[in-house]
């Protein structure tokens, strides 16, 4: 009994099958939050599908009501060995996007886990069934093998996160002490490399807003009033061009970030390039990494003037843009959208409008790479795999990792079992069969080494 037959029980959970089979019934569940009518579907996968799993790790589950009334349930699942252990906070989502069924390749069906080689498909085998259960499978492999896992454990589930989460921070804050706990450590996104595993210890965070210029109603003959009439596309154009220079680099001054210190920039600089990376794109003098996972970028999702799909000779009375900016820390989310009305005013674009999304920003978070419980998190899985992981001080995405950090001030450990070709919120999603074998290996023996070190 020990760390590799911990480590090789969670292994064997993939060549019995047994593991494959488990996610089978997990992404049967039609869990999309994004489409109606699925509440008893997105209720039924924490007390009936997680129900199994929790029972085999002796864990007491209770249903959460969402404080925000559109939101769907939570499930808090506890396993208290001793109160003077550490106390391990997990979580992960069940819901899942839009099926998007009849995109997919032929064969597959968002609902049927379906094997091709080394890959298996099915909606939420990466985003996140597959993740939460590969560190179920571990800790129940260390819980067979020790008898106890040597630490309480918290597991927090959720079913709105592909809907940016309602109600997930209030929850935090009214259940602060069914939720007190001394580290989170989850997963959820991608790795760098299938083959390498990841750290990561926050998030960039994100806003989504429009900018608009209205004009007029309706379209004007471009003939008849060409050159007579402001265009709001070309207004709208115009604006845009003020917030980055030609390349894509940040021009509102307090856009750009200050936190991209010498430690973070030698943490960064251990990376691997990011595959596909444009060398003559974003801030100029920074590495690839250092612009995604250090640095603030802002992106242009959608515009529309006109009907682009059956354009007409006509001005268009309107045009709209919905903008992104992603953040690091040390940029406030609450003064974005002032700055950037300071920003057009002060070249001229009063007429552009700022719609604030509806969707409440996620909020930037970083824990030090070199924090005790980082630093442990890295020496275990380096001992398992024989090679330091791949460590990010915080994800290129968005996650609600504030929830955790912020609103519960703990340490937040991050170890992702996907890859970032995996189709996440596509049509034909899939993992991969060898990262996630490796995945429960690394979480086998990083939950082992969490109980060893108070046995």
């Amino acid at each position: 009994m020990g760390r590799p037959d911990a480590i090789a029980r969670a292994e064997a959970e993939f060549y019995s099958g047994r593991f494959w089979q488990d996610l089978a019934t997990l992404v049967a569940q039609e869990t999309e939050s994004q489409a109606a009518g699925r509440a008893s579907a997105l209720r039924a996968y924490l007390t009936e599908a997680l129900a199994p799993h929790l029972a085999a790790l002796g864990m007491t589950a209770r249903l959460l009501p969402n404080p925000d009334p559109n939101g769907a349930p939570f499930l808090l699942a506890e396993r208290i060995e001793a109160p003077d252990l550490p106390t391990i906070l997990s979580y992960g989502h069940g819901d899942v996007t839009r099926a998007q069924t009849d995109a997919w390749a032929e064969g597959l069906h968002p609902f049927q886990l379906t094997q091709r080689g080394e890959r298996f498909y099915g909606r939420g085998s990466a985003d996140n069934k597959g993740q939460h259960l590969v560190n179920l499978t571990a800790l129940r492999a260390v819980l067979a093998e020790r008898g106890r896992l040597g630490f309480n454990l918290k597991l927090l589930i959720e079913m709105g996160e592909e809907i940016g989460s309602p109600g997930l921070a209030d929850l935090c804050r009214t259940e602060a002490e069914a939720l007190n706990a001394d580290v989170l450590i989850a997963s959820d996104g991608p790795r760098l490399d299938p083959a390498h595993p990841t750290i990561f210890m926050g998030a960039r965070g994100a806003l989504n807003f429009d900018l608009r210029v209205r004009l007029r109603p309706g379209a004007h003959h471009s003939g008849n009033w060409g050159g007579l009439l402001t265009d709001p596309a070309m207004i709208l154009a115009q604006a845009l061009a003020t917030i980055t220079d030609a390349r894509g680099a940040i021009r509102v001054p307090e856009w750009r970030p200050d936190s991209l210190t010498d430690e973070i920039r030698a943490v960064l600089a251990a990376l691997p390039e990011p595959a596909g990376a444009d060398p003559d794109w974003g801030e100029p003098g920074l590495s690839a990494a250092e612009r995604v996972y250090g640095w603030n970028s802002f992106a242009i999702l959608a515009m529309t003037a006109g009907v682009p799909e059956a354009p007409v000779n006509a001005i268009a009375g309107e045009a709209r843009a919905t903008c992104q900016l992603r953040f690091v820390v040390g940029t406030r989310p609450e003064a974005i959208l002032p700055v950037l009305r300071a920003h057009l005013d002060r070249h001229g674009f009063g007429m552009v409008e700022i719609v604030e999304s509806e969707e409440l920003p996620f909020t930037a978070t970083r824990l030090d790479p070199g924090h005790p419980w980082a630093q442990f998190a890295i020496a275990s899985v380096t001992e398992t795999i024989g090679a330091p992981p791949h460590v990010l001080p915080n994800l290129g995405g968005s996650l609600p990792n504030e929830c955790f950090a912020d609103v519960l001030g703990l340490p937040t450990i991050w170890l992702p079992h996907s890859y970032a070709g995996c189709n996440q919120h596509a049509p034909n999603e899939h993992v991969l069969a060898p990262t996630m074998r490796q995945a429960a290996q690394v979480m086998a023996g990083l939950f082992w080494d969490i109980g060893e070190r108070h046995a």
